[in-house]
C-alpha cells in the first residue's frame, strides 16, 4: 500500500513537471513575442489607428473560432469548481484556447490596446494541462488538479513568482470551498518548474524595489498604511465594476462582437489624442517602472483605468492582472505626498493591494509581495492586502469566482481560515 501510495506521488510529480515545462515554454514564447509587439507599436504609432480594424478582425475570427474559449479565465474556474459536484456540467477547455489567446493579446498590444499578460498565460495554462489530462487518461479529480496546475504554472511564469502563483490558483479558484491539500505539491511543482523553464529560455522579469525607505514600525505610519489600503480597496471596486458595466452597456448597444470592439479601437485613438500621451497604451511597463522611481501625475492612475475598462470592455484579449500593478502603484504614488511617505513604498503597497482586491485574492497577493519585494515591511503588505480585500466589495475581475459565494464585505473569507478558528469564533463571523 505505501509503495503503490509513493508510485502515485511520483507520477504526480512528473505530471506536475511536464505541465511546468509545457507552460513555462508557451509563456516564454509569449512574453518574447509581446515584447517584440510593444517594440514594434512603439516604433510605429501609426499602427494605433489599425486597431479598430485588428480588433474588430480578431473579434470575429475568436467568436466563430473559438467556441467557448471566450470565457476565458472564467472557463477554467466553473471547471474547476464543477468537476467534483457537478461531473454532469464537464466542458473541455479547447487545446485551440491557447494559439487564440496568445495571437488575439498579441494583436491587442501590437495595435496599442491596454491590456496585461496574466490572463493569456493562465489561460495558455489551463488549455496546455486539460489537453495533457486527456492524453494520461486521468479521472475528474485528476482533471481538477491538472487544471490547478497550469493556472499555478502560467501566473508563475509570467511574473517571476511561482510560490504566489501555487497560491493564486487554490485561493482564485477555490474560493469560499474547501482548499484541495492534494493539489498544493503538484501546483507548486508546475509553477517552479515553469517559472525556471521560463528563465531558462532567456526571458526576464523585471526587478521591483521599495528602495530602502520602507518605515519602521509606528502607529501613525499603520494608520497611514490603513486609509491608503481603504482606498486600495475601493479602486479594486471602481476597476471591476466599471469593466463589468462597460461590458454589459457595450454589449447591448452593440450585439455585434467584431463591431463592439471596432468602436472600443475608436474610442482608444480619441483617448490617446485627448489626453496627448502614450504613456497608457499597452502594459504601461514604462510607467509603472517610473512610479517606484519619482512623482508621476495625479491622474495616471484614472486615466489607465479609462484605458484598460474600454479595451478590455469592448472586447480586446489580454489580461487584467498588469494594468492593475500600474494603476495600483500610480495611485499609491499620488498617494506618497498627502500621506508624507516614500512613492516607492506606497507605489509597492499599491501593485499587490488592488490586485488583491480585484481579484479576491489576498493570501496570493501578499505572498507575491514578498517574491517581489522581499521580507522588509512584511507585515505592511500584509495589511494592505487584507484591507484592500475587505473593501473591495463583492466583485472581481473573474465573475465566476463568487457565484454562490457570499463575501461579507468587512469580513476576510480566506479559505482555510476557519480551521484556525474556534466554533464559537465562526459562529459569530458568521452571523456579521
Amino acid at each position: 500500500m505505501k509503495m503503490t501510495k509513493f508510485r502515485k506521488s511520483i507520477r504526480w510529480m512528473m505530471y506536475s513537471a511536464v505541465i511546468g515545462i509545457a507552460v513555462g515554454s508557451a509563456a516564454a514564447l509569449f512574453l518574447a513575442g509581446l515584447e517584440y509587439a510593444t517594440y514594434l507599436q512603439n516604433s510605429f504609432y501609426w499602427l494605433l489607428l489599425l486597431l479598430p480594424v485588428a480588433g474588430g478582425g480578431m473579434s470575429f475570427l475568436f467568436a466563430k473560432y473559438g467556441a467557448n474559449t471566450a470565457k476565458g479565465n472564467n472557463l477554467l474556474i466553473e471547471q474547476i469548481r464543477r468537476s467534483d459536484d457537478q461531473p454532469d456540467r464537464y466542458e473541455r477547455v479547447p487545446i485551440r484556447m491557447a494559439p487564440l489567446i496568445l495571437i488575439g493579446t498579441w494583436v491587442t498590444h501590437l495595435f496599442g490596446g491596454s491590456a496585461g499578460r496574466e490572463g493569456t498565460a493562465v489561460q495558455m495554462g489551463g488549455s496546455l494541462a486539460d489537453w495533457f489530462g486527456r492524453i494520461a487518461k486521468v479521472n475528474i479529480a485528476g482533471r481538477r488538479i491538472f487544471l490547478l496546475c497550469g493556472i499555478s504554472a502560467g501566473f508563475g511564469a509570467v511574473f517571476g513568482t511561482p510560490w504566489a502563483g501555487a497560491v493564486f490558483a487554490l485561493e482564485v479558484v477555490i474560493m469560499g470551498r474547501k482548499i484541495a491539500y492534494h493539489a498544493i505539491l503538484p501546483c507548486l511543482i508546475a509553477a517552479i518548474v515553469a517559472n525556471y523553464t521560463t528563465l531558462a529560455w532567456g526571458i526576464h522579469h523585471i526587478d521591483y524595489s521599495m528602495g530602502s525607505d520602507i518605515p519602521s514600525f509606528s502607529w501613525v505610519v499603520l494608520l497611514k498604511v490603513l486609509i491608503a489600503s481603504i482606498l486600495f480597496g475601493w479602486m479594486s471596486l471602481i476597476f471591476t465594476g466599471a469593466i463589468h458595466f462597460v461590458k454589459r452597456i457595450s454589449s447591448k448597444l452593440i450585439p455585434l462582437g467584431w463591431l463592439r470592439a471596432f468602436v472600443g479601437g475608436f474610442v482608444i485613438i480619441g483617448l490617446t489624442f485627448a489626453v496627448g500621451t502614450r504613456h497608457y497604451l499597452g502594459l504601461s511597463l514604462p510607467l509603472l517602472i517610473q512610479s517606484f522611481q519619482e512623482q508621476v501625475p495625479g491622474a495616471a492612475f484614472l486615466w489607465k483605468t479609462v484605458f484598460t475598462v474600454v479595451t478590455l470592455g469592448t472586447g480586446y484579449l489580454g489580461g487584467e492582472v498588469t494594468p492593475l500593478f500600474v494603476i495600483g502603484a500610480a495611485l499609491g504614488n499620488a498617494l506618497a505626498p498627502l500621506l508624507h511617505l516614500s512613492v516607492a513604498f506606497l507605489a509597492g503597497l499599491g501593485l499587490i493591494a488592488v490586485f488583491s482586491g480585484a481579484a479576491n485574492a489576498p493570501l496570493a497577493c501578499a505572498v507575491l509581495g514578498l517574491e517581489l519585494f522581499g521580507i522588509s515591511g512584511a507585515g505592511y503588505m500584509l495589511l494592505a492586502c487584507f484591507v484592500s480585500y475587505m473593501f473591495s466589495g463583492h466583485t472581481g475581475i473573474y465573475s465566476s469566482q463568487l457565484i454562490g459565494v457570499t463575501k461579507p464585505r468587512y469580513y476576510i473569507k480566506v479559505p482555510g481560515l476557519s480551521m484556525l478558528l474556534a466554533k464559537r469564533q465562526k459562529g459569530r463571523n458568521a452571523r456579521q
